[in-house]
């Protein structure tokens, strides 16, 4: 059997500690090859969150242990909004290509949900689903099991964490079931079960989580959450760092049913946010402090955490500078999990960091590229298509940045102060906007 045969996919944005083999025959889970894979996705969690990114306001023990156990990646960028990062993710697809309308995935795009079950996976969505058409648009997009919130497209879209709707089987759960419940809850809840149910069988677990989005509020874990009632745009930004931790705290109790079910060796975790962190927050980070620029382009709404450990073959506590866009992810996992991308995923623009998992030569990408144009809410925002690399930005409209010394992008550089080795980075970045087109 291979390494990929041991291993379970754990895509998180956030832990999983040791544990030792025992005879339990679930433990090497043969699955014909195909490691379980379990990703979950923190909701408006810039770089600046974690402590092991760097971060100073926040309790984040799960997350630091996964990095201490894993690969840091340093340079992964997001789009600046949830709805198109997501779209990404799930195709590996730059938006041009995939996207509609806010919330609303096109029914004939493929996803990884899809890749996996053709593959043989049992698969199971939950959290915020944000895709529109509910219980068809789910299996369609390969999910057979899921537990959501959100999974009709409205707008404004409503009560998320106390007393949150929760969709299930194509009909919303009754309300005596929901009342006074906390939706993570929930969803940490199914997806437990979910893994009790197959442990025998390869499993992908995509974990949407809706923390830490507002509405800001208390968690189960404050003295003020019996009293809270969830009225909608009712947000105190002062639960923020309550809520990060809760949603640490349900990354570490996921990671601790995989180590007790026997699987923690047959399990890989990614962890990522979606875009960068709301605006209202600062935090502190390192000996400064970053204030949250989600919509907006600029490093702060699109620079985030990506963490992953995989047992045996990721040693432990590396870090990798290697830059990481969103498309990168559906052939990272179809790598891992040795299956071949098929014509009808194709065009995928995203290339595999399979390699740099193993740390072994990795065909590193030396930039990344966004197409953004979000319709929310009814309304356009504004249209913008740039690459960068890990230093310099060139946007589509011309203008060129050197954003690691102006990084809130308040000064492009002109052509006339451009050194030689500028011009030839924008020329080189010029040469992927102009190469992305239908």
């Amino acid at each position: 059997m291979t390494f990929r045969g041991l291993i379970v996919i754990t895509f998180i944005l956030f832990g999983l500690n040791g544990c030792k083999k025992n005879s339990d025959k679930t433990v090497t889970q043969q699955h014909n090859n195909k490691p379980n894979i379990i990703f979950i996705l923190g909701d408006d969690v810039g770089y600046e969150i974690p402590t092991c990114d760097g971060g100073t306001s926040y309790s984040t023990p799960n997350i630091d242990k996964l990095a201490s156990e894993g690969m840091r990646f340093t340079q992964c960028r997001s789009a600046p909004l949830c709805s198109p990062s997501r779209f990404m993710i799930l195709t590996g697809k730059y938006n041009f290509r995939n996207y509609t309308t806010w919330g609303q995935m096109d029914i004939g795009q493929r996803t990884i949900g899809n890749l996996l079950k053709d593959a043989g996976y049992a698969t199971c969505y939950a959290g915020k689903w944000q895709l529109d058409g509910g219980d068809k648009s789910i299996k369609t997009f390969g999910f057979d099991n899921y537990s959501v919130w959100l999974p009709f497209y409205q707008c404004p879209e409503g009560i998320r964490y106390k007393s949150a709707p929760i969709y299930e089987n194509g009909n919303f759960l009754p309300q005596s079931v929901t009342d006074n419940k906390y939706s993570e809850d929930h969803f940490t809840d199914y997806i437990l079960n979910f893994i009790d149910n197959n442990k025998s069988n390869a499993f992908f677990i995509y974990y949407s989580m809706i923390l830490c989005h507002k509405e800001w509020s208390p968690t189960p874990d404050d003295a003020g959450y019996a009293a809270w009632q969830p009225i909608e745009g009712n947000n105190d930004k002062n639960y923020f760092p309550s809520m990060v931790k809760y949603m640490d705290k349900k990354i570490g109790i996921i990671l601790d049913k995989i180590k007790s079910a026997g699987l923690e060796k047959n399990t890989i975790v990614f962890y990522v946010g979606d875009n960068g962190t709301q605006k209202e927050i600062t935090s502190g980070y390192l000996n400064d402090s970053i204030t949250g620029a989600k919509s907006e382009s600029i490093e702060y709404g699109i620079h985030v955490p990506l963490i992953c450990k995989w047992p045996d073959v990721i040693a432990p506590g590396k870090l990798n500078s290697d830059i990481v866009d969103f498309t990168d992810i559906l052939p990272t996992m179809a790598d891992i999990a040795n299956i071949s991308v098929s014509q009808k995923y194709k065009p995928v623009d995203g290339f595999s960091f399979y390699n740099a998992l193993k740390d072994v030569n990795n065909d590193a990408r030396s930039w990344s590229f966004c197409h953004y144009y979000p319709r929310m809410c009814g309304k356009y925002i504004g249209l913008e298509r740039w690459a960068q690399d890990t230093a310099y930005k060139l946007y589509e409209t011309g203008n060129f940045y050197h954003f690691t010394e102006d990084i809130m992008q308040e000064h492009p550089l002109s052509n006339a102060s451009l050194t030689a080795q500028q011009i030839q980075i924008k020329q080189s970045l010029q040469d992927v906007i102009n190469s992305m087109h239908n």
